[in-house]
């Protein structure tokens, strides 16, 4: 029974700390980064800001936290995917399901002027920085999930290579996106791991 509860209450802090992080993105790309405060992101999010500290230290933590949980939710969908799938099929399938809808809507297309906020977004300096903790969180998750696949130590060079060359083709894709960010993200996501794949064969 308290195992069921303790899981439920992780369960209730990431979905606020998702929660949080989304109202964050949101409010930032509407205003922009000088304009939204830590109460305008907790109000956005139905909490209150000492709620917010619990759970960030500033703004830029908390838009990062969104690619945070996607590193653990790819973590999570590759440890739930079919035992027998290849390694680098369930890797894809379980990142480009943290990104892809199942249905895609009219709303999934980003407003005029979407793609200049978030240039400006990413190029905030705090930013920045978060994003590069925040990639070094989701390898280290995903270095332990593909050992746990492949019978490997997290500690081995074989899943710390894998993670790390995820964590690039991810990084790649989403620099892509950002500048343009039309079409499906889940379709660039498969081109570029089709690519690194075939390793990467000479375009010419």
């Amino acid at each position: 029974m308290a195992t069921g509860e303790g899981g439920l209450r992780e369960r209730k802090k990431r979905e606020t700390r998702f929660a949080l992080s989304q109202a964050a993105i949101r409010l930032t790309l509407e205003r922009g980064w000088e304009n939204v405060s830590v109460e305008d992101i907790a109000a956005a999010a139905n909490v209150s800001e000492r709620t917010f500290r619990n759970y960030f230290t500033g703004k830029a933590e908390a838009i990062v936290a969104s690619h945070v949980e996607r590193g653990r939710r790819t973590a999570e969908a590759l440890r739930e995917r079919p035992a027998g799938e290849p390694l680098w099929d369930a890797l894809v399938n379980a990142l480009v399901a943290q990104f892809e809808p199942p249905r895609p809507q009219a709303s999934d297309t980003p407003p005029p002027g979407y793609a200049a906020a978030l240039q400006k977004l990413l190029a905030e300096p705090a930013v920045q920085y978060e994003v590069f903790r925040a990639h070094a969180t989701a390898q280290d998750e995903l270095t332990a999930a593909v050992a746990e696949r492949t019978g490997t130590d997290p500690a081995d060079l074989y899943p710390q290579t894998v993670a790390a060359v995820v964590s690039a083709g991810l990084g790649t894709a989403l620099s892509r996106w950002a500048r343009n960010p039309t079409g499906s993200l889940g379709a660039l996501l498969r081109e570029v791991f089709d690519g690194i794949r075939a390793g990467l064969p000479d375009p010419r």
